[in-house]
């Protein structure tokens, strides 16, 4: 990689890290499968300037599930306004979207 004046430019990512401390959210998205879901959602975080850092998602029988780990450093958004326009979104594309705090979903899921 180079610079705007021909250097080399050294990058370096720390893999399994927040880019800045406490603005990691989990986002989920659960219901009937259908064209057009993945789209619906990564839309609504694209116009917020929210940075997707990790996806998975399946479809078991029908059934859609998908886990983002989404990161809000430089979102446009607090995380209460970006949680009304998921859920709004979720309602149009008819399944349920919720977006957490990662903290606040690593304890509700622990085991």
């Amino acid at each position: 990689m180079f610079d705007a004046n021909g250097g080399n430019v050294q990058f370096t990512p720390k893999i399994g890290q927040p880019t800045i401390d406490g603005n990691r959210v989990i986002v989920t998205v659960l219901g009937q499968d259908r064209v057009g879901l993945i789209a619906g959602i990564s839309t609504i975080l694209a116009e917020a300037n929210v940075n997707i850092l990790d996806i998975s998602q399946t479809i078991l029988q029908e059934f859609f599930a998908m886990f983002m780990v989404v990161d809000l450093a430089q979102a446009r958004v607090d995380l209460a306004e970006l949680q009304q326009r998921l859920e709004a979104k979720g309602k149009e594309l008819g399944v349920k979207v919720t977006a957490q705090h990662e903290d606040i979903f690593r304890f509700m899921h622990r085991i």
